[in-house]
């Protein structure tokens, strides 16, 4: 099992999930930095405004979660249970329980509230926090630019979540061409 597609803040700051709110400042603001000046040195694109934008939105939001106790413990029972629910579902699917339709459920709310909240709202609220404002030069304009760049993000990685799901198989369907002409040429004939 991978939990590759949902989001670790602490890997965006490059901490370890021990980290206290001292280090979560002092890695956020030298990443940052580093980041502010690596933009203004850089030809933009299109595509690298868009992704640096992705990438302050998201050192934002980490910072602003990761920062406050309440937040951060949500954060880490979401995700954790998230990722439990992923396992859940799979062992249930491969064991052949009949709840595995249940948990497939259970899982799909649990993934769309993760990537929703996580990926979209507290990102948005970082943008108008005081100090994510200061260090990231964040401003009205780039949040409502973020919100479409985020909203195919978060979709983006709904959809590679989904890719390594254990959905059934799904066998193509057999199509009987003669047979398929034949009532096509009825209907058409019962028309005419």
């Amino acid at each position: 099992m991978t939990d590759d597609g949902y989001i670790d803040y602490f890997a965006t700051l490059g901490l370890d999930a021990s980290a206290n709110p001292g280090e979560v400042k002092n890695h956020y603001r030298k990443r940052m930095k580093a980041l502010v000046n690596e933009i203004a040195s850089t030809a933009l694109t299109p595509a690298k405004q868009e992704a640096y934008l992705l990438q302050i939105a998201e050192m934002n939001a980490a910072f602003y979660i990761l920062r406050d106790e309440e937040r951060r413990q949500k954060y880490e029972s979401d995700r954790a249970g998230t990722i439990a629910l992923e396992e859940e579902w799979r062992a249930a699917v491969e064991s052949g329980s009949e709840k595995s339709d249940n948990l497939r459920r259970q899982y799909e709310g649990a993934l769309k509230h993760f990537l929703a909240a996580y990926m979209e709202e507290y990102v948005l609220e970082a943008g108008r926090d005081k100090e994510c404002v200061e260090n990231s030069h964040w401003d009205p304009s780039h949040e409502r630019h973020a919100s479409r760049v985020l909203r195919h993000h978060r979709q983006r990685l709904y959809q590679k979540i989904h890719e390594r799901l254990p959905y059934y198989e799904i066998t193509p369907p057999t199509i009987n061409w003669d047979e398929r002409a034949r009532v096509v040429a009825s209907t058409l004939a019962a028309k005419g």
